[in-house]
């Protein structure tokens, strides 16, 4: 399959839609958490960038600070959603964000950490954006538990990933292992990317 076919495949909307519900507004605290849960899973583009985020942040100074960083800026992002804020090509920056990061990590070499650190916080923004497309129209109490569960489960994750790689950046030989992933999810950014500059 090319490029163009997968970025097709990706950018289509069964898969962008995001959404466990289907597309239907969380009416209650379950449903809203559960909503949030599944979100940035369903996501791939999401998935991926939460999943940088944790090995990218396994090799920064302070690099626990990443993901929550994140995340305070994705309940921003969908705050700005909610009270009808535009922000230009939000498909683009979260495709393009996880091409970055993607290839941030292929390249294998020390990061800045203010440097990428503020790129993930602009990220979030974006990503948490998309977010809040979810829950436009909901009430304050599901809004309140997507809120909780995007946060959570992204933070599982980025922690986990965080986790997982703290060892692999003392060795040569393992860091191969977070080059290949990089070079994994630069290519699922770069499919995202295609789709939305074609789109």
């Amino acid at each position: 399959m090319n490029v163009t076919g997968l970025s097709n495949l990706l950018a289509s909307p069964r898969l962008l839609a995001h959404h466990p519900f289907g597309g239907n507004t969380p009416g209650n605290f379950l449903e809203g958490f559960l909503s949030g849960l599944g979100h940035p899973v369903i996501g791939l583009d999401h998935l991926a960038f939460v999943i940088a985020i944790g090995l990218i942040a396994a090799g920064l100074r302070h690099g626990w600070l990443m993901p929550l960083i994140f995340i305070v800026t994705a309940i921003a992002g969908t705050g700005l959603h909610l009270i009808g804020a535009n922000l230009p090509q939000p498909e683009l920056v979260i495709a393009g964000s996880v091409l970055l990061f993607g290839i941030f990590l292929a390249l294998g070499r020390p990061l800045s950490s203010p440097l990428v650190i503020g790129l993930a916080a602009v990220a979030g923004v974006f990503h948490g954006y998309a977010y809040g497309e979810a829950v436009v129209g909901a009430q304050m109490n599901p809004v309140a538990a997507y809120l909780l569960g995007f946060s959570l489960i992204q933070l599982a994750i980025a922690m986990g990933a965080y986790t997982l790689a703290k060892g692999w950046y003392e060795s040569q030989q393992t860091l191969l292992n977070l080059r290949f992933i990089g070079f994994l999810l630069a290519g699922v950014g770069l499919a995202f990317t295609s789709g939305a500059l074609l789109g």
